[in-house]
């Protein structure tokens, strides 16, 4: 079996891309702020839309190997280095150490979950 379809490593990829997706549908609307909002609600579920084709088979697969709280987990792990790339690039914003701390400890308290 390929390394890229394990029941391992695929849900990560899977999860990752839906991610970038979500991040773009939940927040990729603000440097839009003169459009109505009506028009970014929609704009957004369409987007979502796709991360769902991504995040449900991650998890379907994923759970085959993982608990799902390791799951969600990583999901919430990949989430957050998701947004701070976004968040950086996509929206000018910077990280600062309150949210590099903050994060930090989130990923911490994942390193909880996945002990043996």
């Amino acid at each position: 079996m390929s390394m890229l379809v394990s029941p391992y490593v695929l849900p990560v990829l899977l999860l990752v891309a839906s991610n970038v997706f979500m991040t773009f549908a939940w927040y990729g609307h603000l440097k839009f702020t003169g459009s109505p909002l009506w028009m970014a609600v929609m704009a957004s579920w369409g987007i979502a839309f796709f991360e769902y084709w991504l995040a449900v088979p991650a998890n379907r697969i994923g759970h085959q190997v993982y608990s799902a709280a390791e799951l969600k987990t990583m999901q919430e792990v990949i989430t957050l280095i998701v947004f701070a790339g976004f968040s950086v690039l996509y929206l000018k914003e910077a990280i600062t150490w309150n949210h590099a701390i903050g994060f930090a400890l989130i990923a911490v308290g994942a390193m909880f979950i996945f002990r043996a």
